[in-house]
């Protein structure tokens, strides 16, 4: 293992893993702004490394030409990427923007510590967390926007979050993605001269083009910068900013878990669901949200054996059930054809219907 430069950036995650940024990487800058929530002073042995230069790797298997790999380490070919399992700690070595493989790694390394990484909005409301597992587009930022207007929720996240054994939901306030669909429901944030975005009309289009050439771009970390704060699809903005002198909330106990989607059917409606059918929709949802690199990562590492599926999916399945035993689990869904606005609405309502009776068992 080499040895590390002094000037790093160290990034907490809620006291289970620690990550170290070289401050030169090509990656530093990205990663300062989405991990910038966890940001600290304090410097303690990393659990994941981030850099630009790769480790050798003598007598390297090939797949394909795509990847090589040794017992405990794969380097994306094409990517330049190389992910290396040395022990507890993991290290991650690329020229390019490295969040699409920081965050496959994260998940796997907090499994590890007790908690699984989940893709879904997350509020607090009178000290009890509630989660809301959902797809992307499905309406969490819209409805988190009309929850913050209400009396007693605070902010947790509206993408990514992590939930510990103990059934303590962990919150990552990461920068919100505003959409031009969101602009009755942040108005302030499209007040004044700002960066122009794309008709809602035509958001969509631009959405999958983005997709397509965004394994192209983050390769290219200065172009990849460029984009995003440029690109007219969105607006980054903190949690701050979009519910000014609100309180954002680090850690709660879980009351509920709702998995909210879109369906073919022309009204909306509940159901309850049990905890092994929401352990396995917050896994298969987790895993399909991530950007199409993090997906390759994981396969990468499981195909090599350098993290196998069985021992990665098995280890977060049995942390999401001791966390969700005993909660409520409901399916939450709302007809396809509703804009962000509408199904934000009725999301609201039946959370409003609902949250009694939980916090009730709750007390």
């Amino acid at each position: 293992m080499r040895t590390w430069q002094t000037k790093a950036l160290h990034f907490d995650i809620h006291g289970r893993i620690t990550i170290r940024v070289d401050a030169k990487a090509p990656s530093a800058t990205q990663l300062q702004s989405m991990l910038a929530c966890f940001a600290t002073d304090t410097e303690r042995p990393a659990d994941i490394v981030v850099d630009a230069g790769p480790e050798p790797m003598p007598d390297a298997g090939l797949l394909e030409h795509e990847l090589a790999y040794t017992g405990n380490s794969v380097r994306f070919q094409a990517d330049r990427v190389q992910v290396v399992r040395d022990g507890e700690q993991w290290r991650i070595h690329g020229p390019g923007e490295l969040l699409t493989s920081v965050v496959p790694v994260l998940d796997a390394a907090m499994v590890g510590r007790g908690a699984g990484m989940i893709h879904a909005a997350t509020m607090a409301y009178r000290g009890h967390a509630i989660a809301l597992p959902a797809a992307g587009g499905t309406g969490k930022t819209s409805t988190a926007a009309k929850l913050m207007r209400r009396e007693g929720w605070s902010f947790m996240g509206d993408d990514w979050a992590f939930l510990a054994e103990d059934a303590t939901l962990l919150g990552y306030a990461k920068p919100m993605f505003i959409k031009p669909h969101h602009r009755d429901i942040y108005p302030h944030l499209f007040e004044g001269v700002r960066k122009p975005l794309v008709p809602s009309r035509l958001s969509g289009s631009v959405g999958r083009l983005t997709t397509v050439v965004h394994p192209y771009v983050i390769r290219y970390p200065r172009l990849a910068d460029f984009s995003r704060r440029w690109s007219p699809e969105h607006r980054m903005v903190e949690a701050g900013t979009a519910f000014p002198g609100r309180e954002v909330t680090t850690s709660a106990p879980l009351a509920a878990a709702i998995y909210i989607e879109r369906f073919e059917g022309d009204r909306s409606r509940i159901v309850e669901r049990t905890t092994e059918w929401m352990v396995d929709r917050m896994i298969g949802n987790f895993h399909i949200e991530m950007a199409g690199f993090s997906q390759r990562v994981v396969t990468g590492l499981a195909a090599t054996s350098v993290l196998p599926w069985r021992e990665h999916f098995a280890a977060k399945g049995v942390v999401l059930s001791k966390a969700l035993d005993g909660r409520p689990c409901h399916l939450l869904q709302v007809p396809s054809a509703y804009t962000a606005d509408e199904a934000s609405d009725d999301i609201v309502r039946y959370l409003e219907e609902l949250l009694p009776s939980v916090l009730d068992q709750e007390a």
